[in-house]
């Protein structure tokens, strides 16, 4: 549905040219939601005006549902954005035209008759929750009401494509999650390809199909949400993601020195994650039972979803003799699961495990 090849975009400044995209390559294929995250100036606003071309890159290639948008005159520009509705941050609505109005807007502007406009409202009143709010202005609605009236507005011209820039970072928390289920329904009944652009990890792994992490002008990493949650390759990706799914040691190893030989008088301690099915298996009671003589102590544990699949991750800690102890490992290393050696560390003495 989208494809983006070699996109640069440079600006002009006093001091000289700003490279604010690097040769961006993404394709996004139809009905996929699909999240570009990146830090406060990594491009990623930039990356996605350069969609629906209300940025102009420098160099490259914009394909949305086959057209080139880039080859295309202005008139047949202003066509082809009526395929690509847009929602943002701080909402865009006019504060003087009832919520009604504001969905009818983009109608009116293309000479839409009234008896259209209606049949075409009404129903996007309802999609979005609000059939009971259209006389009212924004300033009468709260944040994720006037988002909702943001997205019925960009529904308004039957768009195949949404961009979703920053369209949460304005909101509370449990209005945040409201607005993703609005978004994820939208995409299902309407078969909608989202581009969703944020600096939230929990947005991206909330709602999001796949991810690109964008820094610096330059897309470091992508891939599924569960890839990249499971295995992030890039300082960026871990940085974003230890957000929600922190690598700090329990507080009773905290700072300790960490030893990759044997010690008697340390726990080994492995961090290990497991996805699908295999985080309901009892991996840890079957190991329990088949080297009593090792001692398990579980420190953390978490289960979560991830893109509609169990993810669980959990730190534990072996002791016993070294040679049990490798044998219990390789009991884990044959079973469905990511297993992480992080060395032998001592527990504080103050510590009670």
């Amino acid at each position: 549905m989208i494809k983006l090849s070699h996109i640069e975009k440079t600006y002009d400044s006093p001091s000289g040219p700003v490279p604010a995209l690097k040769g961006i390559d993404l394709h996004i294929a139809k009905g996929e939601i699909y999240g570009i995250i990146g830090l406060s100036g990594a491009g990623k606003s930039t990356l996605v005006r350069c969609i629906n071309l209300l940025e102009r890159p420098t160099a490259g290639q914009v394909i949305v549902d086959g057209k080139d948008m880039m080859s295309l005159s202005a008139a047949e520009l202003r066509e082809a954005r009526k395929d690509i509705g847009m929602i943002f941050q701080h909402f865009n609505l006019l504060s003087s035209a009832t919520v009604y109005d504001n969905i009818a807007f983009p109608l009116r502007l293309s000479g839409t008759e009234e008896g259209k406009i209606r049949e075409k409202v009404e129903p996007l009143l309802k999609l979005v929750g609000l059939e009971n709010k259209a006389s009212q202005y924004p300033s009468q609605l709260s944040g994720g009401q006037k988002q909702r009236v943001g997205i019925a507005r960009a529904l308004a011209s039957d768009p195949k494509v949404l961009l979703c820039d920053e369209a949460t970072s304005a909101l509370d928390p449990q209005t945040t999650r409201s607005i993703l289920e609005l978004i994820k329904d939208i995409n299902a009944k309407l078969h909608l390809t989202v581009v969703v652009i944020t600096h939230e990890m929990q947005v991206i792994k909330d709602l999001c199909d796949k991810v690109a992490v964008i820094d610096k002008g330059i897309i470091a990493e992508e891939g599924t949400v569960l890839e990249v949650f499971t295995n992030p390759k890039e300082p960026i990706t871990k940085e974003f993601i230890s957000v929600l799914l922190s690598n700090e040691l329990p507080v009773a190893f905290r700072g300790g020195a960490i030893q990759q030989e044997y010690s008697e008088d340390s726990y080994l301690l492995l961090r290990l994650t497991f996805i699908g099915e295999s985080a309901d298996d009892p991996v840890l009671a079957g190991m329990i039972r088949q080297f009593p003589e090792v001692e398990c102590t579980m420190l953390f544990g978490d289960l979560d979803q991830i893109s509609g699949q169990p993810f669980g991750r959990m730190i534990i800690g072996l002791t016993g003799r070294k040679e049990r102890i490798q044998a219990a490992m390789e009991y884990l290393a044959a079973k469905d699961l990511k297993e992480e050696v992080i060395g032998y560390v001592r527990r504080h003495d103050h510590a009670a495990l």
